[in-house]
């Protein structure tokens, strides 16, 4: 072969940080090793792999047609190192949660994981929607769980399971001993919501359509221990996804709301790229998202 494996290392770090330096750094190489391996690597196939933008080095379009490519022959080169040393599972796994799934249901997987795997290393990512599917876009997660719903030609998403969003509010809330709500009822609230470009938002927008430019929205926050929280005081009702809420709920010191004429509904996805491939690890915990569907 006319490459190497540490000049692929070398383009795929530099492809991630955008930057020679910052790629060396993270592969413990000095800067003029990792910068000749790459200069090589063009001149080799006489082919420019990036463009040079000032310090910062942007991928040409051959090099956003090969990135796959080398990820791909990256992830089969370590697979075949750890088959070598005897140990299946090992290396880094990089999840990438939204919000609800990240705090409620990906860590307990982690800790299932890692008993099951002692020698993978999982990092955990959480954020929203649009930026868990930009980083399995870039190769920078290998697997995204999601609340929200998006459109990218290079990612594939798959149900995992159902979800539903809830209504809530403190028990002195004047309507929290209401039987139902009725849409005049929903007017009348203040409500404290996560973000826009959340998963939970669109679900939240999705269900109220047709209300929304009457809704009176007093506070937009970003963590759902900050809107329970707010409720808790009384600032205004709330709308979360259920797994947020069970021990709330059981607590007593939130109350659900019923909405019979509203759809809550949702679906949480697995978020893969196209043309990644499936080590052992992300295939074991495909097998782990599996087996806690419902």
């Amino acid at each position: 072969m006319r490459y190497t494996l540490r000049q692929l290392e070398v383009f795929l770090a530099t492809a991630h940080h955008e930057n020679v330096s910052r790629a060396a750094d993270s592969l413990a190489m000095s800067q003029s090793a990792a910068s000749g391996a790459l200069r090589e690597l063009e001149q080799q196939f006489d082919v420019q792999l990036f463009d040079r933008i000032g310090k910062r080095l942007r991928l040409s379009e051959l090099g956003r047609q090969l990135r796959p490519a080398a990820e791909d022959l990256q992830a089969r080169a370590r697979t075949f190192e750890q088959s070598l040393t005897g140990d299946e599972v090992s290396g880094r796994l990089q999840v990438g949660a939204t919000l609800t799934i990240g705090n409620y249901l990906a860590v307990p997987m982690i800790a299932d994981f890692r008993q099951r795997y002692p020698g993978a290393d999982i990092a955990l990512t959480v954020a929203n929607t649009a930026a868990i599917a930009e980083g399995v876009a870039n190769f920078e997660l290998d697997i995204g769980l999601v609340e929200g719903e998006f459109v990218h030609p290079d990612l594939h998403s798959q149900h995992w399971q159902a979800d539903e969003l809830v209504v809530f509010a403190a028990p002195g809330h004047p309507l929290a001993r209401r039987r139902a709500l009725s849409d005049r009822d929903l007017l009348q609230l203040e409500w404290i919501v996560r973000e826009p470009g959340s998963g939970t938002r669109q679900t939240f927008e999705r269900a109220m359509h047709g209300l929304l430019p009457e809704l009176r929205i007093v506070l937009e926050l970003q963590h759902t221990e900050a809107i329970k929280r707010a409720v808790e005081a009384g600032l205004g009702v709330g709308c979360l996804s259920r797994i947020s809420l069970v021990e709330a709920f059981a607590r007593g010191s939130l109350m659900p709301l019923r909405v019979p004429g509203r759809d809550f509904s949702r679906q949480l996805n697995i978020v893969l790229h196209r043309h990644k491939y499936h080590t052992a690890g992300l295939r074991h915990w495909l097998q782990l998202c599996r087996e806690r569907a419902h």
